[in-house]
């Protein structure tokens, strides 16, 4: 008989009435210079439509970190096995639609599989396709914000844990809080990894990246709009969709993308005991996606904690494969 995957909700900001997620919210949105933290993208339809980003032409981050792992699986399922890891849990942080893990299942072979997102529902919707193809693999299904804690449910194997973070969203986080959040992977209290298997993207081309972030058909538009609505429904706000667009731009000297919302017109957004005014032109900052050397990301991976580090990459050196271990 099939297992039935466990779902576990670690992170009060998850729900709607969250006082945590309110005051969030309203602090990014009153500072001088506006900001929504990027992991308000994923509600449900931003899921779906984050789904279709990496579907694009335009978008290389996904197809091309797939041709690596399909590349150099055997290479990557020995050197996991190197490490002394024998029954493996791999926790996926950001899972999605638990595609990217899905293709490594036949060759890391783990015990249990952990998928962690901040969407609930798409992320059961998820894990219970992913139980059907793999009927006896123990999925326990995690509810968390884990960009401000990671704590995982005494259900997860404490052992032999293998985090898994592709999609370079590592790139979201600032370098220091990049680090201080690898060492929480890596702290033998917190995170208590055996290893990391990492996907982050590497400097390039700019023009690659600003098509990447701004694609000609406009769902990356509709990506970054549709957080005001996920707004809208925590803070209980007023945002019009049709008096924002969509900015993204690559910033050189910090080596980043960033994604913000421009006002089109002035315009003043309620919510609750406050009000914000935007002149046109304003923006409020929504993400960044920072961009590392091959070199860099190792260096940050050693500061963080892990003592034995080494990568995979496409043939035009787009794109980076990282498998990091004490």
């Amino acid at each position: 008989m099939p297992l039935t995957p466990q779902f576990l909700t670690q992170s009060p900001a998850l729900s709607a009435s969250s006082a945590v997620a309110v005051d969030e919210l309203a602090q990014g949105l009153l500072m001088p210079a506006a900001n929504i933290a990027p992991k308000y993208f994923y509600n449900l339809l931003g899921s779906k439509l984050f789904e279709a980003i990496t579907l694009l032409d335009d978008y290389y981050p996904t197809r091309t970190e797939a041709s690596i792992f399909e590349a150099h699986n055997a290479h990557i399922a020995r050197a996991v096995a190197d490490s002394g890891i024998k029954t493996a849990c791999l926790i996926d942080l950001g899972a999605g639609n638990c595609a990217k893990a899905a293709a490594l299942m036949p060759f890391l072979s783990p015990r249990q599989y952990v998928p962690v997102d901040i969407s609930v529902d798409f992320l059961r919707e998820a894990a219970d396709k992913l139980q059907a193809r793999f009927t006896a693999l123990d999925i326990v299904g995690v509810a968390m914000d884990f960009s401000s804690a990671l704590t995982l449910p005494d259900a997860v194997q404490s052992h032999d844990r293998v985090f898994f973070y592709p999609g370079s969203s590592l790139g979201n986080f600032s370098p220091p809080d990049a680090r201080r959040f690898l060492q929480q992977i890596a702290d033998t209290q917190q995170g208590k990894a055996s290893g990391l298997l990492l996907g982050i993207d590497l400097v390039k081309d700019a023009a690659v990246l600003q098509a990447a972030y701004d694609d000609a058909a406009g769902v990356t538009a509709a990506f970054n709009k549709n957080v005001l609505l996920h707004v809208n429904a925590l803070l209980d706000s007023d945002f019009d969709l049709r008096q924002w667009r969509h900015v993204a731009l690559f910033n050189l000297q910090d080596s980043r993308i960033e994604m913000h919302l421009e006002a089109i017109t002035n315009t003043t957004v309620r919510w609750v005991g406050h009000e914000r005014s935007f002149a046109a032109g304003e923006r409020i900052h929504t993400e960044n996606s920072y961009k590392y050397t091959l070199d860099g990301m190792s260096t940050l991976l050693k500061q963080a904690g892990f003592s034995h580090v080494q990568h995979w990459t496409d043939a035009q050196g787009w794109f980076g494969v990282f498998w990091a271990s004490k």
